[in-house]
């Protein structure tokens, strides 16, 4: 008995073992925040320094710079760049905060790409809203219907992605319908608020693509080959089970 129940919890150690770790490779790092959109407000406090402290400024926009370019093409960062070295703060703010609309624009055009995949989708919802939210206290000052208004449409798009469930438990249907109608007012507020003539983001990379779909997302429960390490160890423990119970029989 002993020697069996051994081998079943080398079973289940070895099944755990060859989990896909494609995880760290696709991963979408804290999905409540947005690494540009962090950026931002970090930027915010060095131009709000004494005199404004550009040099530092730049050296933070620049962690980002190849990920804007990738996504959203070059000129962005080439704007914001300039404006950087033209001194000029309240340029670089603004140009800033167009930066950030446009990816919230992408982010929300990835969902609907891929709007089958839950938990992709709701992980760039996530990094959409923490996006918007750099932007809030702006769009509040300026707005603050606007900015409820906006914020109602985020709770409503989440909503609408519906939720698989675990084995159908909790399952709430999606409306794709609904989550096209709060994204148009969403972005429609946001071009409003900020005076953007377009939420054109340039062209999606090969990268993008593939996180948008999210086909290489493990935690994507609507992949039934996710499920098998999970169906394996509980068959295994439920034969220690049976196994247990027939040897204490007399």
């Amino acid at each position: 008995m002993k020697k069996v129940i051994f081998f079943c919890f080398s079973l289940i150690l070895i099944l755990i073992n060859g989990i896909p770790q494609t995880a760290s490779a696709y991963s979408y790092g804290d999905p409540n925040e947005e690494k540009v959109a962090e950026v931002y407000k970090e930027m915010q406090l060095k131009l709000d320094e004494n005199p404004p402290n550009f040099s530092a400024a730049k050296s933070l926009f620049e962690t980002v710079k190849e990920e804007v370019d990738m996504h959203m093409g070059t000129e962005p960062g080439e704007v914001i760049l300039e404006s950087i070295n033209e001194e000029d703060k309240e340029a670089t703010i603004q140009n800033m905060e167009k930066l950030l609309v446009l990816n919230v624009a992408r982010r929300l055009e990835s969902i609907e790409k891929s709007f089958e995949e839950y938990d992709t989708s709701k992980k760039l919802l996530a990094k959409g809203y923490a996006t918007y939210q750099a932007l809030s206290p702006k769009v509040e000052a300026n707005n603050p219907e606007a900015d409820k208004e906006i914020k109602a449409d985020f709770d409503a798009a989440l909503e609408a992605l519906g939720n698989p469930g675990l084995f159908g438990v909790g399952k709430k249907p999606s409306d794709i319908e609904v989550f096209k109608e709060k994204k148009e007012a969403i972005l429609n507020s946001l071009q409003a608020e900020f005076d953007l003539p377009s939420l054109e983001v340039g062209h999606f990379t090969e990268t993008e693509e593939q996180e948008g779909t999210g086909k290489k997302d493990w935690t994507d429960r609507s992949n039934i080959r996710n499920w098998i390490p999970l169906i394996l160890i509980v068959a295994v423990i439920g034969a220690i089970v049976v196994i247990g119970i027939k040897r204490r029989r007399p």
